[in-house]
């Protein structure tokens, strides 16, 4: 009996010695090419995670781990960070956020103009505020971090509508206190977009005062800006304008000169931004790594035309005093941005789909026997939306010139996708936008170097959207990270078949989880609603 008694207490006394094992870490990634994100050349070394966090990063030393993962020399970088993403509702409907996980992007950013919130009515039961939408996206379960700006745009058409007029005082009252509550509640700053209705109704003194509104609590601002070819010089002035008066740093949103009459801007505003920056003030922007960008056919109709919306641009459309209008407009619209340069991609309905996806502009008025500006107004009549277009307006040169520019980080303007119908098309941004800033123009065309090109897909962004622990591998930090093998990263999303998912970013970690393992999707949800610094939760 004694010899049994005897076993069991060692069973017993070996169970508690295997429970109370302490690890120095849970995650330990050995044998890494360490590229920190500061810009800084890389270095062999060790990064040990524990509770989500990095707590040492450095040369090779003992220590015992739950994981660990000899990295062979491959790269170890922070996650990616994707400037303006489109990923809230995509994200809603699969939170895997395949497209953008496997070019290495661990943080999409909304809040171009529009935002998750506040929408709906106010005070009734549809009425979502930010915070509440940003909860929500979380609680669904979200393989990437998010962080989102507040839409201008969302502010403005919860007080004003969709009128074509200044905000009234107590408009502005309401608006302010709009952004209060939304910085308290994490967001960023404040995005605006103004190239579009109803946002260009917006006076500059407006977007001053928002901005004023969250400049006490961190806030920045971030603007497609309100024209980007004809008018482009005098829209970043705007930008200036409103970052030195609010007294707040801004970012332009994929910066561009597009249109062929317009590409020599680029310089002027590179000279702008630059002049700005000696003179003190934090200006920077981003950029999707294309020379075609996308929108609706909203990128060549006005927005007097679109007053009102969605029903009464559709009804002005019809009427044919408006009509004679927007055709002369239309007319001169297409005389800078060429019809056969403007493929549609986006349909509301199946049978448009089917007979003009993947047509330009001018092979629908062939088919149609119409003119182009006859032909845009009727397609969008008949398809009773604004119809998502791929414009092929801007300079490749241009687009390697802005590669290089150091306050430049990167973007993709797209949605993030895991799945998708057989008739689905996009633009090759959302499959492609970051892989190729290493792919294509760090080992290919040897424009900027490994350490600067991570740098700007990571700790500057982070720094500009005012992150303290996201961005870098430091201690301290999150452990959002991404490993590869820069010989095996492929771009292979193009604008004949852009749903082609990237290679080679062989594993990803969101907040010390692994979400990808050898290119696999973990089932792993960690992502979390990363705050700005006025938030109160």
């Amino acid at each position: 009996m004694k010899i049994y008694v005897t076993h069991f207490l060692s069973a017993c006394f070996l169970l508690l010695i295997g429970c109370s094992t302490s690890y120095d870490v849970d995650l330990l990634i050995t044998n890494a090419e360490i590229y920190d994100g500061s810009g800084s050349p890389s270095y062999l070394g060790q990064v040990g995670v524990k509770d989500g966090k990095i707590v040492y990063v450095g040369i090779e030393k003992p220590m015992s781990a739950a994981k660990t993962v000899d990295a062979k020399r491959k790269i170890l970088a922070p996650g990616f960070i994707n400037m303006l993403s489109w990923g809230y509702e995509t994200l809603l409907e699969d939170g895997r956020s395949l497209s953008d996980l496997k070019q290495g992007v661990t943080l999409e950013v909304f809040g171009e103009g529009t935002s998750p919130g506040p929408s709906g009515k106010k005070d009734s039961t549809n009425y979502q505020t930010f915070g509440q939408a940003m909860n929500k996206l979380e609680k669904n379960g979200i393989s990437t971090n998010i962080a989102s700006y507040l839409g201008a745009t969302s502010v403005r058409i919860q007080t004003v509508g969709y009128e074509n007029r200044p905000a009234s005082e107590q408009e502005l009252e309401e608006m302010k206190r709009i952004v209060i509550q939304s910085m308290e509640e994490g967001a960023l700053g404040i995005g605006s977009s103004l190239i579009y209705a109803p946002a260009d109704y917006a006076p500059t003194q407006e977007l001053v005062t928002l901005c004023q509104a969250a400049a006490p609590l961190g806030g920045r601002y971030i603007s497609h800006i309100r024209n980007e070819d004809q008018y482009l010089l005098e829209s970043v002035n705007e930008l200036l304008h409103i970052a030195k008066t609010a007294g707040v740093p801004a970012e332009i949103y994929h910066l561009k000169a597009s249109r062929p009459g317009n590409f020599h801007k680029l310089d002027q505003v590179i000279a702008k931004v630059d002049s700005a920056r000696a003179a003190g003030l934090k200006i920077t922007a981003d950029i999707y790594t294309y020379n075609a960008s996308s929108t609706g056919l909203t990128g060549v109709v006005p927005t007097w035309v679109q007053e009102g919306g969605h029903e009464q641009w559709m009804n002005r459309m019809r009427d044919p005093v408006a009509r004679k209008r927007l055709l002369v407009d239309l007319t001169a619209e297409l005389a800078q941005q060429p019809a056969q340069d403007i493929l549609m991609v986006g349909f509301k309905k199946d049978s448009m789909a089917q007979i003009y996806r993947g047509k330009t502009i001018a092979e629908a008025a062939m088919m149609r026997n119409q003119s182009a500006p006859e032909t845009i107004i009727d397609l969008m009549l008949e398809d009773d939306s604004r119809i998502q277009c791929i414009y092929f307006s801007m300079s490749p040169e241009n687009l390697r010139t802005k590669m290089q520019i150091p306050w430049v980080s990167f973007c993709s303007d797209a949605g993030t996708y895991s799945d998708w119908k057989d008739d689905f098309r996009t633009h090759p941004r959302a499959f492609g936008s970051f892989i190729r800033v290493l792919s294509e123009f760090t080992l290919k065309e040897q424009l900027i170097s490994m350490a600067s090109a991570i740098h700007r897909l990571t700790g500057l962004p982070a720094t500009n959207l005012g992150l303290k622990d996201r961005g870098f591998i430091k201690e301290g930090y999150w452990a959002d990270l991404v490993l590869f093998d820069p010989a095996e990263l492929k771009d292979k999303a193009t604008f004949d078949n852009p749903l082609q998912y990237a290679e080679g970013m062989d594993d990803v970690w969101v907040n010390g989880v692994q979400v990808l393992q050898s290119g696999t999707h973990t089932n792993q949800f960690p992502g979390v609603f990363v705050r700005g610094s006025g938030s109160k939760n």
